[in-house]
């Protein structure tokens, strides 16, 4: 689904230049479910955002399903963000002045869907999420776990290939984070490629593949049997703590 080969990326800061990715080679499967994880700096959310078409990469090349990710229009590149890829953020992202179901059904007003269409398709969403009843309600009337799961709900509706989610936990607490995750293991579960962003080693645990990010390289790759180590030093690490 997605093969990175010596990925680079700088940003201008004044006189000098910021290298922040120095040469990430990585494949990511179909249908696999991966974390992305560093510390502040290490290029974590440069890399997500490469993935998603947000960001251009400086040298290197990028493959999302056979097709060559290089110097696109912005054009070009929204529609196949919209095709493809599904977004989850931290902050949920939504639109203020919008109930849950419109929230939802943007992606498709985007694709040219009629507005009763897409709020029935948008009310499908919800309902599988658990959040029918709160159609109608506004952003700054739901919780942390209910803005998130309207969230996936928009990430979900047009039928990516593809989940982005940066710190897709980092606002919630620890029950609520668990519950967000079981339900990107869900989507997982139907064959829909799940790639995280987070610092928390826990929600990185839940994954079947850690990728850590040290100084703008690949430090390590954590694969579905290893987890299972990881898992163990980092409950020890938790009781010790």
């Amino acid at each position: 689904m997605i093969k990175l080969n010596n990925i680079h990326k700088s940003y201008d800061m004044g006189s000098s230049k910021l290298h922040v990715l120095k040469g990430i080679d990585l494949e990511i499967e179909q249908g696999e479910f991966v974390s992305i994880m560093g510390s502040s700096g290490s290029g974590k959310s440069t890399l997500l955002n490469i993935l998603g078409m947000l960001d251009n990469y400086d040298e290197g090349s990028y493959l999302l399903a056979n097709k060559l990710i290089a110097n696109m229009s912005e054009k070009k590149a929204a529609q196949l963000r919209n095709d493809m890829v599904g977004f989850v953020f931290q902050s949920f992202n939504l639109i203020s002045f919008k109930n849950a179901m419109e929230n939802v059904a943007l992606p498709l007003y985007y694709k040219g869907v009629n507005r009763k269409k897409r709020n029935a398709i948008a009310l499908e969403y919800l309902e599988k999420l658990g959040l029918k009843e709160w159609a109608e309600h506004m952003p700054n009337e739901m919780s942390g776990g209910q803005k998130q799961r309207v969230a996936i709900a928009r990430a979900l509706i047009s039928n990516p290939k593809i989940i982005l989610a940066d710190e897709p936990t980092g606002a919630l607490d620890t029950s609520t984070s668990y519950e967000v995750m079981d339900i990107l293991k869900e989507i997982n579960d139907a064959g829909i490629t799940v790639i995280i962003v987070t610092h928390e080693h826990d929600i990185a645990a839940m994954t079947q593949k850690v990728v850590r990010l040290k100084d703008g390289r690949i430090d390590e790759i954590i694969r579905n049997g290893e987890l299972r180590e990881f898992r163990h030093t980092y409950n020890k690490e938790l009781v010790t703590a």
